[in-house]
């Protein structure tokens, strides 16, 4: 008797799914899956990974580096775009490796995604309360208690610069000063509740339907854009070129700390700022035109986010030196080094990263919804998540669960290596995609593929030689960690999804 876990969904079964209707409405167009990428890679990377990454291992040569992470993702989103208009079914990762390499390793990657969505947008929404809280205080005169404004136990400890998390670095930043932390108020807070009230109302957003999802993602996807070439067009005219020489600083004796190999470890990090990308393929299922709109929206939301992401690293090294930008907001310290030239531009960088991360928790949040229902369909996970509204046609069940987990863990918990976790979930996920198609390739070669990944076999081989590099940068606690997730989805397959599995 076969193992079950080697069981394949059925590429027939997959056809029929792709042409019946499940409840779910197909109303996304070309552009709206674009968009739809857009939305999900252009958040926190672009505002914060790009100073760290220059002032710590790349210079100015940043921009070289964003360059490399495009390259690695665009291997794994050739393999995705073959993937997504072979078979447009929601759920991304989680059903191509159901179909090319069994039940286990579809609910191992199925698992592995929900570390992508789910936590991507309980992150997100913390750093979005960061920007929102900064904004009404310093800009509208409107401040939030800060017992409301951070994880449940953080201690924040007012400064001349406002409320800020302590840290050893804080401390010592202040003792230079010659401010004793203890003279200063201090407070523990409560809960973060603006992070709850977005990852809310962006849920209710979700219930009510994915045409007026997209079309609230592309006005928030425009406003952001918008600001971010408002600040390249702007600031081009104070670029230093000093500040770009050496554009490649020299080697500092260690591994990746500036340098040609500093360029490599750069683009390791920024290569989580293209995190988002396969959030498109999760909503095959309702585009219009499947099998020539995925494509355009996996490969053409990269292009876009790859020339906007060089073009703003190298307008904030050239205003700013590069080893000033190791900060939480580089792009603010580089409009503060531009003088009064730029000063009017700072409240607008706030309105553009705020509604940069409010697109990428819309993703994310709908990105796991429709894993989950995918997941639910086959029998894998609980039946409910599979439920669809009947006016709205969403996943509503899955969609209120995932809010409900996504607010408190936005509320209550410090993120720090979820960070982590999100990137190897993504990266594995990237992976199986990429020997999928060369396992489909060979086993299947009469199979209608409307669009073809080039190059074969050596674009899906780069694909899984690249991201694994990127997966041996993180911190060895994140594998350990994740292998603690792996075993919790293990207990529910073995108790729920192996004597409830269709296939």
């Amino acid at each position: 008797m076969a193992n079950p876990l080697f069981s394949k969904k059925p590429m027939e079964v997959l056809m029929q799914e792709s042409g019946a209707s499940h409840g779910l409405k197909r109303t996304l167009g070309k552009y709206n899956l674009i968009a739809l990428g857009v939305g999900a890679i252009i958040g926190a990377g672009i505002f914060v990974l790009t100073g760290q990454a220059s002032a710590q291992y790349a210079g100015p040569a940043v921009s070289l580096s964003f360059i490399v992470s495009a390259l690695a993702c665009a291997f794994a989103g050739l393999c995705y775009a073959e993937f997504a208009a072979m078979i447009p079914i929601a759920g991304s990762a989680y059903t191509y490796a159901y179909a090319t390499m069994g039940r286990g390793v579809a609910w191992i990657i199925g698992w592995a995604l929900i570390l992508e969505y789910l936590f991507a947008g309980s992150t997100v929404a913390v750093g979005w309360s960061g920007y929102v809280v900064s904004f009404l205080d310093k800009n509208l005169g409107l401040p939030i208690p800060p017992e409301l404004t951070a994880a449940t136990g953080t201690k924040l400890i007012q400064t001349p610069d406002g409320w800020e998390a302590y840290s050893d670095e804080l401390v010592q930043s202040l003792s230079a000063k010659g401010i004793l932390v203890d003279s200063l108020p201090q407070i523990t807070t409560l809960i973060n509740l603006p992070a709850i009230l977005i990852v809310f109302l962006v849920s209710i957003l979700l219930i009510r339907g994915i045409k007026e999802s997209a079309t609230f993602n592309n006005i928030v996807v425009a406003i952001k854009l918008t600001v971010i070439l408002l600040f390249v067009a702007f600031g081009w005219q104070f670029i230093n070129t000093e500040n770009w020489t050496p554009f490649i600083p020299d080697n500092t004796g260690e591994f990746g700390s500036f340098g040609v190999s500093g360029i490599f470890r750069a683009s390791a990090v920024i290569f989580f700022a293209y995190i988002g990308f396969d959030a498109v393929s999760t909503a095959a299922q309702e585009a219009k035109n499947p099998q020539k709109d995925m494509p355009w929206g996996i490969l053409g939301s990269l292009i876009v986010c790859t020339l906007v992401y060089i073009f703003v690293a190298l307008v904030m090294t050239g205003i700013a030196r590069y080893t000033e930008l190791n900060t939480a907001a580089p792009i603010a310290v580089a409009i503060d080094k531009a003088g009064e030239g730029l000063k009017w531009l700072s409240p607008y960088i706030k309105i553009g990263a705020i509604a940069g991360l409010t697109s990428v928790i819309l993703v994310m949040l709908m990105g796991q919804t429709r894993i989950f229902y995918s997941m639910a369909n086959d029998g894998l996970f609980f039946k409910t998540f599979s439920k669809i509204h009947t006016t709205y046609g969403t996943p509503v069940t899955s969609t209120v669960i995932t809010g409900a987990v996504a607010m408190i863990a936005s509320g209550l918990l410090p993120i720090g290596v979820l960070g982590e976790l999100v990137s190897i979930g993504t990266l594995l996920a990237f992976i199986l995609v990429c020997v999928g198609v060369l396992i489909l390739r060979y086993k299947n070669p009469e199979l209608k593929r409307p669009f073809k990944t080039p190059l074969f076999p050596v674009v899906p081989i780069l694909g899984i030689i690249c991201c694994t590099s990127v997966m041996l940068f993180l911190n060895p606690l994140t594998f350990l960690i994740a292998l603690i997730w792996l075993v919790i989805g293990v207990g529910i397959y073995l108790l729920y999804g192996r004597f409830n599995a269709k296939y």
